[in-house]
């Protein structure tokens, strides 16, 4: 029986313009990445270029290329060592601590690490650029740590760990292992690659570890955000709201775009649903409720401008020096600060914590007797708990948050003596706001299995369609609550429902 052979997709380096949903896309499916024509052109003739310059004029200085780096920049560098100063550059940088970053966000960091040398103001050599793309296609993914980058001369610490094993150092991922760089390398057949002026700077300045964690959580947070809506529509038929506050015409005359998305979304969800039908209404239900569509549409107006700033950085170069051959130039600026992402993980952080603090609240309301409900959403409470902790849990999660969204940003320490003295902590605003979005899973999963629990206690009415589509999928998950047990298991199987299944398969 012969094998199928699945062939897998392209990516195209080089080809501008560059968009988040792009790069995850080529991430997600496994694409190959190729380089273009346009790429390859750029990337040799900037290379020309620079060797040209630099034989040419022997007294110049270019930092990084014939100096020293940071407060070293005055300490000209012999011209028979500055290939030896692009390995001493990759070795005394990679100073990593902490937790190995997933293999997914290292992907990314190669992928858009590529993307920003191939615009060709770096003045790499195109076989490192190609055995980057190399190491992608095969899989043999550099092990990199989460601390030790400032955000300010770029990532310098965790792009070090992951141009390493370019010159056969530091430790892959591949085949299920973590290996020596140098044992992958041998079994592909490949060399080290001679470093040349420069590329040791070109690959460890630039923002492409804060960038990885930018275009994966802003995938994931759209993602939840979509969540939130659909979780919250259950919440309000379970708790028995009044729909008047989604009322399209409240929301044309604020006009916020994520106001009326929300809103919008709020009505398809209940379209339908008996529950909202049904005449014996409050006349205002809480914020929670009534405020859905203005706290969670600031919240994906909020996402929308930072996916913006994201997708600008991967669209760009953010390296130094930058190196221009039309213009006969090679500058020296600051490209690689990090004050851009810095500040939009911190925003961003702010918004998605915010969508999980209304949730617990919802959460609260409906475990609270109210509406015809049980209290704590169970059978003979007392001698039952039902759903008490799930909310104390949720809390926690929510507190937590609230002491992540400190930003990272307004924080700034002085290093290499004084040269680099207000850097961004954009890197340390990544991982925190990772934390974020991943709390914000588990706080909407309480919400679900809350939500869900109290939606069974009112029937035989039922919801809208597209709810009861989703909730009977759920069960198949969780089912119902009718006296107590173990709710961590619950609460798991409802954060992998949330991973598993996407709002738009509900309904259809």
């Amino acid at each position: 029986m012969m094998d199928v052979v699945v062939k897998r997709g392209e990516y195209k380096v080089g080809e501008m313009p560059v968009t988040l949903e792009r790069i995850h896309h080529a991430v997600a499916s496994g694409e190959l990445l190729v380089m273009s024509p346009a790429a390859i052109e750029r990337i040799r003739r900037c290379r020309e270029y620079l060797d040209d310059k630099i034989s040419q004029d022997e007294t110049a200085l270019f930092y990084g290329i014939n100096t020293g780096f940071g407060y070293l920049q005055q300490v000209r560098i012999d011209r028979k060592e500055i290939l030896q100063l692009q390995y001493n550059l990759l070795q005394s940088h990679a100073c990593g601590v902490g937790e190995k970053v997933p293999k997914e966000l290292v992907r990314l960091m190669l992928l858009t690490k590529i993307e920003s040398l191939s615009r060709g103001h770096s003045g790499v050599q195109l076989e490192t650029v190609q055995r980057l793309v190399d190491f992608y296609n095969h899989d043999v993914l550099p092990v990199v740590y989460n601390q030790g980058s400032l955000g300010a001369s770029g990532d310098l610490s965790p792009l070090s760990h992951l141009s390493l094993p370019l010159i056969g150092m530091g430790e892959v991922y591949f085949e299920g292992q973590i290996l020596p760089s140098a044992q992958v390398l041998e079994k592909f057949g490949w060399q080290p690659v001679t470093l040349r002026s420069k590329e040791g700077l070109s690959l460890i300045n630039g923002t492409q570890f804060m960038l990885s964690y930018g275009v994966h959580i802003t995938h994931r947070a759209e993602a939840l955000f979509r969540w939130a809506d659909l979780i919250a529509s259950i919440s309000v038929d379970g708790f028995n709201g009044n729909l008047q506050p989604f009322n399209a015409l409240i929301h044309q005359v604020r006009g916020h775009e994520g106001q009326l998305s929300t809103a919008a979304a709020m009505r398809r969800y209940l379209e339908g649903s008996e529950i909202a039908l049904s005449k014996e209404k409050q006349v205002q239900d809480p914020y929670s409720f009534r405020c859905i569509p203005q706290v969670h549409g600031a919240s994906k107006d909020t996402l929308a401008f930072v996916k913006k700033t994201f997708e600008r950085e991967a669209d760009s170069v953010t390296d130094n020096p930058n190196i221009f051959p039309d213009e006969d130039e090679i500058l020296s600026g600051g490209n690689f600060h990090g004050q851009p992402l810095a500040l939009g993980f911190d925003y961003l952080a702010i918004a998605m914590a915010e969508i999980g603090s209304i949730s617990e609240r919802r959460t609260y309301q409906l475990l609270s007797g109210q509406r015809g409900l049980p209290l704590f959403l169970v059978d003979d409470p007392g001698l039952h708990s039902g759903l008490m902790i799930p909310q104390y849990t949720a809390a926690s999660v929510v507190s937590e948050n609230k002491q992540l969204c400190t930003p990272a940003s307004v924080d700034s320490i002085v290093s290499s003596n004084g040269q680099e003295d207000h850097v961004s902590m954009g890197a340390n605003g990544a991982t925190k706001c990772m934390r974020v979005l991943d709390n914000l899973e588990k706080i909407l999963a309480i919400e679900l299995l809350t939500a869900a629990q109290a939606l069974g206690f009112r029937r035989p009415a039922k919801s809208s369609a597209i709810v009861e589509d989703l909730v009977g999928c759920y069960r198949e998950w969780v089912s119902f609550n009718s006296q107590d047990r173990v709710l961590s298991t619950d609460i798991s199987k409802t954060i992998q429902f949330l991973k598993k299944r996407k709002v738009e398969e509900f309904g259809n």
